[in-house]
């Protein structure tokens, strides 16, 4: 019987994350190559996010992040996951998003979203509030009809302003489905990124509604999801289990303490005196994810793949050694049967050097 992985894409979302004694700059660096190391292995895609004023994170300009990576690959698609529309002027996106596609044309994806900030204070500096998340169906709309030209909706053509070098171009946009997000990529004919795959029975009844809901659109003329979510692979089941240590205690710390913290070598974390409300939540933080060895991450995908009908899955892993995420990517690719891409695309693993039972990886 043929595996339902064999019909799946793969992907990857890198947050650039910081780790403890890292500045910003070294983790947006890292994330560059990161984005070379997975096109070697052949992943589909590769995505950067925005996140704003938060101390592990440094990924604050996605468009910005995805042109320095779009630049050091070759093959493997490059976008957003996402752009925070309700932070922009959807002009301003469509331009910038012209700009990309103009760069490197039949790369660029235009993943978007629809949070307004992880604080109180970082909404202010933004001048907004978690009321304008409650516009992006509107924002979103204005957004695509810059595209469209005179064929779109609101925005496009208003006072004979045209967006430039949008304007005719095909971006491939997708929506998160946060809030109402899976309803509105159905009304609007958009491909859906769903997550996380912990909450698999909210999940499946949120895509089977979009699936129900979806309307053909000059976007996509069939309903597409991705399914996105922790994946963590090692060689045993134990150690891939410790790669999810440092994100669990960031969560962990971020509710308890109000602040997104730099990721810590596991080795501390678990040697940390930690509140009964902080260990409560790292524990959280620790169930449900997809992790194991290679056999039983491809079996766990499969029951996911299965259940959900997924046409992709965007992998969104974290942790603090750089060497080791690696290799769980590595681990995957291999799991689940992913192709070198041909040519020079990708040429070397750049952050696999030292790292042992990968030889076959290229194979």
């Amino acid at each position: 019987m043929t595996s339902p992985l064999a019909a799946t894409r793969f992907s990857v979302l890198d947050r650039s994350r910081t780790r403890e004694g890292e500045d910003g700059p070294a983790a947006l660096r890292a994330t560059v190559a990161l984005a070379r190391d997975v096109e070697a292995l052949g992943y589909h895609r590769f995505w950067v996010s925005e996140h704003h004023g938060v101390p592990g994170v440094a990924g604050s300009a996605p468009t910005v992040l995805a042109a320095a990576v779009a630049a050091a690959t070759g093959v493997i698609r490059v976008g957003t996951g996402g752009v925070m529309l309700p932070n922009h002027r959807p002009l301003v996106v469509a331009e910038q998003f012209g700009v990309l596609e103009s760069l490197f044309p039949g790369r660029i994806d235009m993943g978007l979203g629809r949070s307004v900030g992880f604080t109180d204070g970082v909404r202010r500096a933004l001048g907004r509030d978690k009321e304008d998340a409650d516009d992006f169906g509107a924002q979103l709309d204005e957004l695509l009809g810059w595209f469209l030209g005179a064929e779109g909706a609101a925005g496009a053509g208003a006072g004979r302003v045209r967006a430039r070098p949008a304007e005719g171009l095909r971006v491939p946009p997708f929506v998160l489905a946060t809030g109402d997000g899976a309803a509105v990529a159905a009304a609007a004919g958009l491909p859906l990124v769903m997550g996380d795959l912990r909450s698999r029975e909210r999940v499946v009844a949120a895509v089977e509604r979009y699936r129900a809901d979806f309307r053909p659109s000059v976007w996509s003329a069939e309903p597409y999801v991705v399914v996105a979510g922790t994946v963590a692979v090692a060689a045993t089941e134990e150690a891939a289990a410790r790669l999810l240590v440092p994100e669990a205690w960031a969560m962990a710390y971020s509710r308890t303490r109000g602040e997104f913290p730099p990721l810590e070598p596991p080795e501390r974390i678990e040697g940390l005196a930690m509140t009964d409300r902080q260990r409560e939540f790292y524990a959280s933080g620790l169930r449900g994810h997809v992790h194991g060895t290679e056999e039983q991450v491809r079996d766990a995908l499969e029951a996911v793949v299965e259940e959900t009908g997924a046409d992709e899955v965007l992998v969104t892993t974290s942790t603090y050694d750089r060497a080791a995420l690696l290799d769980s990517y590595a681990r995957l690719a291999r799991a689940v049967g992913l192709a070198p891409p041909p040519g020079d695309a990708g040429a070397g693993l750049t952050g696999l050097t030292g790292l042992t039972g990968l030889t076959s990886v290229n194979a």
